[in-house]
């Protein structure tokens, strides 16, 4: 695990935030084993063999978990935005986000990286 990043999640100040960005993390990398992560454009960067894998975005009123390389996927409808190399989802305060669900597609969308 990457020092900046560990900053990075311990200096937003929402505590939601931080516990949805810190589960997102370990799930980030349970599901990819030699991820690679970076501060990059101000916010997490996960890669995979020097590529992108995923982004963490907190913001003002949600944290947005974009899912690289994600054009084959089978989404939920409804869930996520984004044009079809790259799509996320907004996780508000309150939300209990499906872990397993996204743990799944990131799999699905690094294993060809």
């Amino acid at each position: 695990m990457n020092q900046e990043v560990t900053t990075f999640i311990e200096s937003i100040n929402q505590p939601w935030q931080v516990e949805v960005c810190n589960q997102l993390r370990q799930m980030i990398h349970q599901s990819i084993p030699d991820v690679e992560e970076r501060i990059q454009y101000k916010k997490p960067h996960f890669l995979k063999n020097g590529k992108y894998a995923a982004v963490i975005t907190p913001s003002k009123d949600a944290v947005a978990f974009m899912i690289m390389n994600a054009a084959e996927l089978e989404l939920p409808k409804g869930q996520f935005d984004g044009p079809p190399e790259r799509k996320w989802i907004k996780i508000r305060e309150g939300q209990s986000p499906d872990y397993d669900m996204l743990s799944g597609l990131l799999v699905q969308a690094s294993s060809t990286l």
